[in-house]
């Protein structure tokens, strides 16, 4: 093994999708997605089991299914900051990282809230920066379908340039040590921000000071090349899809010399891919699970439901047993509301059916056979305990990752499985750490301390 930092550690975070096929809802011992209670059990076990972060997504609209609520997701989604505000109650030391997006929030407005979860969690907050430009989530703000494609991460940058402006417009000292100070606060201790281009516009002051760990840790995920940008000039860890070894390790150097020419050290980013985990006793165990997973995760109505948004009509009348549908798709792009299709397959799609129906004829696949094929989501790491942890000690070992993003496919016993069968195979390698060493978010990842406190 090429090791290039023996001393690496695995940083672990858990992404709570709360939509998507990720997760088994049906399974009879799935608990409720929407009671606190669940949230509380799943934050304490991570912590427990040691974890940097738990991360929840952001759903600004529920999916639907050509102009359908898509009941076979789990709805109700509750919002990620009140969610992670009421979990900072009940928990310590773990990361409280909230996705956010850029294009229909406002910057003084999320900074604020952000920056309200950072000092009431004493430092655990971090903010996850997505970006969207479908106006099907548009439909709910009165910006409808605002802003193209190609300037959402020029949005993005203004946007977290500010947000970050206003957190460091409070000075360290600015709050008055006791009641004896002539103000609350010192003259000029806190500074208005105001920015003035097309897309960002406002003049306000922060009225919250920074916390322990001075601003909220950015999150950016990063694959496009404007996110990869965007990551390289802000992001303190950067969330992308480059599970694969090899693509681990080209993804890595291509962000360290953006991180070079944006004038960052790479210790000032951590690299943390998305990945799906399925353990079990042996590798035929984890195997078999694995098939389940996937199996559950595309149903047979959830196979029909893939093609329609392709085919562009109702499929509900073909069997997910029997051959793909023999009617031609409808003209015009896919149908966006599912939330789910990546911007490179909007156009090009009967090409791809085309692909499909080969790929059918030639190996005998049904409809739910191909679509378990096709659609993503397949489990990244299947393996034991010992074979995961030896996989994971090479990858951060080697600097291809820094940890990983898990995204669980079954509450609570994804989870659990983690902490007491995979952790103390990580630690017995000394890659995995035996106690957390500080308090805030950003000393879980190891991440330098900024210029000074209250600083960009």
């Amino acid at each position: 093994m090429n090791e290039r930092n023996p001393e690496a550690h695995v940083h672990l975070g858990v992404f709570f999708t709360g939509v998507g096929p990720q997760l088994i809802w049906s399974d009879p011992d799935a608990p409720s997605h929407t009671a606190i209670e669940t949230f509380v059990e799943i934050a304490q076990t991570l912590e427990r089991g040691l974890f940097d972060a738990f991360f929840l997504g952001e759903g600004l609209r529920v999916r639907e299914n050509r102009g359908r609520v898509f009941d076979l997701d789990v709805a109700g989604r509750p919002d990620a900051i009140t969610q992670l505000s009421a979990l900072a109650a009940v928990t310590e030391r773990i990361g409280l990282v909230a996705t956010q997006n850029t294009t229909y929030n406002y910057p003084a407005d999320l900074a604020r809230r952000l920056a309200s979860l950072d000092l009431l969690s004493e430092g655990r907050a971090g903010w996850n920066i997505v970006t969207t430009d479908n106006a099907w989530t548009g439909a709910n703000f009165r910006h409808g379908g605002w802003l193209e494609h190609e300037r959402r991460y020029e949005r993005a940058g203004q946007f977290v340039d500010a947000a970050k402006e206003l957190w460091a417009s409070w000075a360290p000292d600015a709050v008055a040590a006791d009641g004896r100070a002539a103000g609350w606060a010192g003259p000029g201790a806190i500074s208005p921000v105001e920015r003035g281009s097309d897309l960002v516009r406002f003049r306000a002051t922060a009225t919250v000071p920074g916390s322990r760990q001075g601003r909220p840790v950015l999150f950016q995920a990063g694959d496009s090349d404007g996110g990869r940008e965007l990551a390289a000039r802000h992001a303190d860890v950067v969330f992308s899809a480059n599970t694969e070894y090899g693509k681990a390790v080209a993804y890595a150097a291509d962000l360290r010399d953006r991180l070079a020419r944006h004038g960052r050290s790479p210790e000032s980013l951590r690299i943390l891919p998305g990945a799906s985990l399925v353990l079990g006793d042996t590798r035929a165990d984890a195997e078999e699970k694995a098939r389940w997973v996937r199996d559950e995760q595309v149903n047979g109505p959830r196979a029909v439901a893939y093609l329609e948004q392709y085919w562009g009509t109702d499929l509900s009348a073909y069997d997910p047993d029997g051959p793909l549908p023999g009617i031609e798709p409808v003209e015009g792009e896919l149908d966006p509301s599912r939330g789910t299709i990546a911007i490179e397959l909007r156009s090009g799609k009967l090409a791809l059916i085309r692909k499909w129906r080969e790929m059918a004829a030639e190996r005998g696949l049904s409809i739910v056979e191909l679509v378990r094929e096709v659609s993503p989501g397949h489990p990244t790491f299947v393996g034991t305990p010992s074979t995961i942890a030896d996989e994971w000690a090479h990858y951060v070992r080697t600097r291809a990752v820094d940890g990983f993003n898990l995204l669980p496919h079954l509450l609570p016993a994804s989870i659990t499985d983690i902490v007491d069968k995979l952790v103390p195979e990580l630690q017995e390698r000394g890659v995995y750490r035996t106690a957390y060493r500080g308090t805030t978010l950003r000393d879980h990842l190891d991440l330098p301390p900024l210029p000074a406190a209250g600083t960009v």
